[in-house]
């Protein structure tokens, strides 16, 4: 079984699912994560497209949720900080946007939800990836919203970057995965949407939480 959340950059989908598999002792999956990796490969390769899938078919990713904790693996190395600079956020939009890594991360993702039940974040799960999910979610928040809670996560690593940095790069970002012509960022027609905007985080957790429950099998 498979729940999804999709949203723009900062939307608070990523901090949400987490929060919900944890509530609900569910898998958790976070497809932006994974394109990170794949950005990883894309810097190491010093943007060269073709330098870029060559490394991508010869490294593997991998990936665990772990005590509320989204785990990413390169050839078995931990990634997870690693994925999270502000060099990657930069980057990750245009790499999503090429068709054949959007390919070979969504077969890692099929074939994972096949067992057991997740919620999963991204930006075209519930349109592209997971067209017959049995929930999805549309998060959105208004982009000063949005900017301030990047800004929070990036310090918080110890990157000292400013505002308005972080809005000219989500802005970006939303302007990349909404024009994209592979599986662009919006809303599918049967999601649910949440303005995260003037909720607090329970709140957007409880709602959520409250409508995934009375589909989750009994064991």
């Amino acid at each position: 079984m498979i729940v999804v959340i999709d949203g723009p950059a900062g939307s608070g989908k990523s901090s949400t699912a987490r929060a919900v598999a944890g509530q609900l002792q569910i898998q958790y999956l976070d497809s932006g994560a994974l394109y990170r990796v794949a950005t990883l490969l894309y810097l190491k390769a010093n943007r060269d497209h073709e330098l870029f899938f060559e490394l991508l078919k010869e490294n593997k990713i991998s990936f665990h949720f772990k005590e509320n904790f989204f785990f990413v693996y390169l050839n078995d190395a931990d990634v997870s900080e690693k994925i999270r600079t502000m060099e990657v956020s930069q980057n990750v939009s245009t790499v999503a946007a090429m068709p054949d890594v959007r390919a070979y991360v969504n077969n890692l993702m099929r074939e994972v939800v096949k067992s057991d039940v997740y919620v999963a974040d991204g930006r075209d799960l519930g349109t592209a990836v997971f067209p017959n999910a049995e929930l999805k979610f549309y998060m959105i928040a208004d982009l000063k919203t949005r900017a301030e809670r990047r800004l929070a996560e990036l310090r918080s690593k110890g990157e000292q970057v400013e505002l308005e940095t972080v809005m000219e790069n989500i802005a970006q970002r939303d302007d990349i995965d909404s024009n994209r012509s592979a599986d662009p960022l919006k809303k599918a027609d049967d999601a649910i949407e949440i303005d995260t905007s003037a909720l607090s985080f329970e709140e957007q957790v409880s709602s959520i939480c409250d409508q995934i429950k009375p589909l989750i099998p009994s064991s």
